[in-house]
C-alpha cells in the first residue's frame, strides 16, 4: 500500500466535515440568554450588508422593524431601506413550538422558517424566493444571530444554492428604549 491509500479517506472526512454544520446547543451556557419575546418587542433598527462570495459588498441597507407578541405568536413587520434607493417590506410571523423551536413564515420565504435557541444564539434555517433581476431564485439561508446585550444583536446568514456559497448577508440590531 502506498500513501495514496491512506490520504484519500482522510480528505474525503475532512471535506464531509467542513459541511457540517455548528449545533446551536454548544451556545446553551452564553450569557445574555436571549429571550425572543423579550428582544423582539417594540421597535428594533438594523444596518446590513451582502456580501458575494468573493467578499465584495453587493448592497447595503437599513431596516426598522416594529415587534409585538400575542401569546407565543409574534409579528415582526420589516422595512428595508437599500443603498440603491429600493424599498422592501417582510412581515415575519414568528410561533413558539411545543419543542421550544420558533417556526416563522413570510410571503417570501418557501416553507417554514426553523429556529432554535440556546443561550444567547439563535440558529434559524429557510428558503428564501429571493429577486435578481426578473428572476425569483429560490436561495437557502443558514442564519445565526447572537445576543451580545439588552439592546445589540448581531446576525451572519450565509446564502447557498444548490449547495454552493452565493454570499453573505450580516446585520447589527439595536433596540431602542
Amino acid at each position: 500500500m502506498n500513501w495514496h491509500t491512506y490520504l484519500i479517506p482522510f480528505i474525503g472526512i475532512g471535506m464531509l466535515s467542513a459541511c457540517s454544520t455548528t449545533d446551536v446547543a454548544q451556545y446553551a451556557q452564553e450569557k445574555p440568554v436571549l429571550d425572543m419575546q423579550q428582544y423582539f418587542n417594540g421597535t428594533i433598527d438594523a444596518w446590513g450588508m451582502f456580501q458575494d462570495r468573493s467578499g465584495k459588498v453587493v448592497k447595503r441597507f437599513t431596516v426598522v422593524i416594529q415587534c409585538s407578541w400575542k401569546d407565543d405568536v409574534g409579528t415582526l413587520d420589516e422595512d428595508f431601506s437599500y443603498s440603491d434607493g429600493t424599498k422592501q417590506k417582510r412581515v415575519w410571523t414568528l410561533k413558539k413550538s411545543a419543542n421550544g423551536q420558533y417556526i416563522g413564515t413570510a410571503a417570501d420565504v418557501v416553507g417554514s422558517a426553523v429556529g432554535n435557541i440556546a443561550g444567547n444564539a439563535l440558529h434559524w434555517n429557510y428558503v428564501l424566493a429571493l429577486p435578481v433581476g426578473d428572476k425569483v431564485y429560490n436561495v437557502s439561508f443558514n442564519d445565526w444571530m447572537f445576543l451580545m446585550d439588552d439592546k445589540v444583536m448581531l446576525n451572519r446568514a450565509v446564502m447557498s444554492k444548490f449547495g454552493f456559497r452565493l454570499g453573505e448577508v450580516t446585520l447589527s440590531f439595536r433596540k431602542r428604549t
